[in-house]
């Protein structure tokens, strides 16, 4: 099985770079997936296509990513869940109530859930599994202002903080709120390989680099879920392999990042349907700046570059034109957005004249961007190159394979990469990929990846993250935007809405999640291929 060199490679769950392949085409965009009236019927078996194997399948001690929420939550349930407005919901957890100075949260578990193995889930148990989290070397810097996890009573964890953190329970809704049972907490390598959880489907088998396959858990705690069968994850690493298998009828769902894969099949309406990320789970598609090295220590070259990067041509050149140029974090359609007008916009003659200004101080303008060998990533990082050249800054390009480009990243062995970022559903998720504490040397892991150190912007996040308050927040989320795009750690190019879940038609259910409240479920997340919940999904006999 395939692992990351650094523990802090968690960085993928979150960020990751997009590798996309094949022709782009021009046509208008697709629509949507189909509205869906028909009432759900039990049974049947869904194999899904997936872009790459998880690194392990253990909460605790496996990097995730995309494809591993999709695998591991049919059986590894959270504490908390998130809904189609982006707010937080308790999911196995009954309710969580802050103090009023939002520095303690008591965790209420809900009654009558067992594991898969019999055990119930108590207190006791959610407590040994955030004690294991706050102690794994993959999230000790997201736990790091935890200060101690008491159990109250035999169902009511609480959880103190060294300061008030009001966006606390969306943590709790990925990978650190997975909740295992205590045999996997003491055999955590078991786990890795036959997860346990409460959740919707039991683990049948799992073939590390090819499939892995859950059959449906019989004593689940939600009544009538779930209506599949069995889903077999298969493992289709290339995306023209894995749409060739969906027309053919191998699979009957995949995801992608491909806007030729959006365009084809949403055209085909009675064949199949397309589902694409929308808010704040889109994530922006970037050129990361190392600041700590020269030249890009220096504002004026970042901002030559986002002056003669032409985010339209981007759009139409790689995305066919089905995204939106994005100039800064967050989306527009996003109540968090902040529209100051502020973003180095595309001007070559602003971008040629900061080139010569620093070029009559320091001499010419060289540096490498770092990018993964796939046709695509490529084209658009040698048209960057072509952009940026015409205002008068020399670069090269040295292709990496994934891993070692985010160790490359996490060390600061780099000058500028292609990456994906920013898809958390609150601004909050982004605290520490972007505060100044943790922004490290270069040599040393730093999770801030641009090592970008600006103490308005971290005092903002500091504001974001303390106050209950959403007119405080807003003004202070809006401050980050205005240093992000005043200070250019990040080249913004687009909103990836590009990520997306294609299925046969006789696939049903996606995005029509009701959470335990009946409320509706945040239909898709993550980055860049969304996943999604499975336990409502059903198929059609036709």
């Amino acid at each position: 099985m395939k692992r990351w060199k650094t523990p802090l490679a968690l960085a993928l769950a979150v960020m990751t770079l997009v590798a996309c392949s094949g022709e782009r085409p021009t046509a208008e965009p697709a629509g949507e997936a189909p509205a869906d009236s028909s009432s759900p019927k039990a049974g049947g078996r869904l194999v899904y296509g997936l872009s790459a194997d998880a690194n392990g399948l253990n909460p605790v001690t496996d990097q995730f990513a995309a494809q591993s929420y999709s695998m591991v939550t049919t059986i590894v349930e959270p504490l908390v869940s998130v809904d189609a407005a982006g707010d937080w919901k308790p999911y196995l957890a009954e309710s969580l109530t802050p103090n009023d100075a939002y520095d303690e949260w008591a965790i209420k578990v809900r009654e009558g859930i067992s594991f898969h193995d019999g055990i119930a889930l108590t207190g006791d148990i959610v407590k040994a599994n955030l004690e294991a989290q706050k102690a794994s070397p993959l999230n000790t810097a997201v736990f790091q202002p935890l200060d101690s996890i008491e159990l109250t009573d035999p169902m009511t964890v609480t959880v103190k903080l060294k300061q008030p953190w009001v966006a606390f329970p969306y943590y709790l809704a990925a990978q650190v709120g997975m909740i295992v049972p205590p045999s996997s907490l003491t055999d955590p390598r078991t786990a890795s390989l036959k997860p346990v959880g409460t959740g919707p489907f039991v683990f049948k088998e799992y073939v590390p680099d090819s499939r892995m396959v859950v059959t449906k858990n019989p004593r689940y705690w939600r009544e009538g879920l779930p209506y599949l069968d069995e889903v077999e994850f298969r493992i289709l690493p290339d995306s023209q392999t894995r749409a060739q298998t969906l027309e053919a009828g191998g699979i009957d769902a995949m995801g992608t990042t491909r806007d030729e894969d959006i365009t084809k099949y949403g055209g085909q309406k009675d064949a199949f349907a397309v589902y694409r990320t929308q808010g704040m789970p889109v994530p922006e598609y970037t050129f990361m700046l190392n600041t700590a090295v020269p030249p890009l220590d220096d504002v004026r070259v970042r901002r030559a570059l986002a002056h003669a990067t032409d985010r339209a041509a981007v759009v139409s050149t790689l995305r066919g034109g089905l995204t939106e140029p994005a100039d800064g974090p967050w989306p527009k359609d996003s109540k968090w957005y902040a529209d100051q007008g502020t973003y180095p916009d595309y001007d070559l003659a602003k971008a040629t004249a900061l080139v010569k200004e620093v070029e009559a101080e320091k001499g010419p303008i060289k540096f490498e961007v770092i990018s993964t060998p796939d046709p695509n990533t490529m084209q658009g990082v040698e048209l960057a190159q072509d952009m940026w050249r015409k205002a008068g800054i020399e670069v090269t390009i040295k292709q990496a394979d994934q891993p070692d480009l985010i160790n490359r990243a996490v060390i600061g062995n780099y000058h500028a990469t292609v990456w994906t970022a920013f898809s958390s559903s609150d601004p909050d998720g982004e605290y520490i990929w972007l505060h100044q504490a943790y922004a490290q040397p270069v040599g040393n892991v730093s999770l801030n990846f641009t090592r970008f150190k600006d103490e308005r912007l971290s005092k903002a996040l500091d504001a974001g993250r303390m106050s209950p308050d959403e007119a405080t927040r807003k003004k202070a989320y809006a401050t980050v935007q205005e240093r992000l795009r005043d200070q250019v750690p990040y080249v913004f190019l687009d909103h990836l809405t590009t990520g997306a879940i294609i299925t046969r038609a006789k696939v049903r259910g996606i995005g029509e999640q009701l959470l335990p409240d009946g409320e509706k479920g945040l239909p898709l997340t993550g980055s860049p291929i969304p996943y999604h919940p499975f336990s409502q999904i059903w198929v059609s006999k036709q």
